[in-house]
């Protein structure tokens, strides 16, 4: 199950991300907006990422102007692992080497058949483990350390 949210900024794109998933028969759980009204990030970053946390979700997809302010506030929830990305290569290294759990996007910045693309590349990516896992055991570390 995909956790899926979007501020106004990356509204028109999750709507159309929502169609590719629908289409693919990939499940998900839209955590809003519903609108293009002016609205706040924060919100639906932390909503994602809860239900990731809660593990009524395995992945998200979260969406702003420029996909940076909702990986900031993803990355503050333990156990996130988010990542900005804007190609199809990126989409790839970020689950194959970080195992990256949410992907956020531009809805400035990109098309619908890029940001399908991205979807579908990253999706279709498995993490490859090994020295990587052993790296994402470091970085669970530090979140235990630095995430009270």
């Amino acid at each position: 199950m995909i956790a899926i949210g979007a501020d106004h900024g990356g509204y028109k794109l999750k709507e159309e991300i929502k169609k590719y998933l629908e289409e693919k028969n990939i499940k998900y759980k839209d955590f809003g907006t519903e609108n293009e009204e002016r609205t706040d990030y924060p919100i639906y970053a932390s909503r994602v990422a809860e239900a990731i946390q809660k593990k009524e979700c395995n992945l998200g997809i979260l969406l702003c102007r420029s996909g940076y302010g909702v990986t900031v506030v993803s990355n503050k929830f333990k156990g996130i692992r988010a990542a900005t990305i804007f190609n199809e290569e990126e989409a790839k290294f970020a689950k194959a080497d970080d195992d990256i759990n949410v992907i956020t996007l531009g809805g400035d910045y990109l098309t619908t058949n890029e940001a399908i693309c991205i979807i579908r590349n990253w999706l279709g990516t498995e993490f490859k483990g090994g020295r990587y896992a052993e790296r994402l055991k470091m970085v669970e570390e530090i979140e235990e350390k630095n995430m009270k």
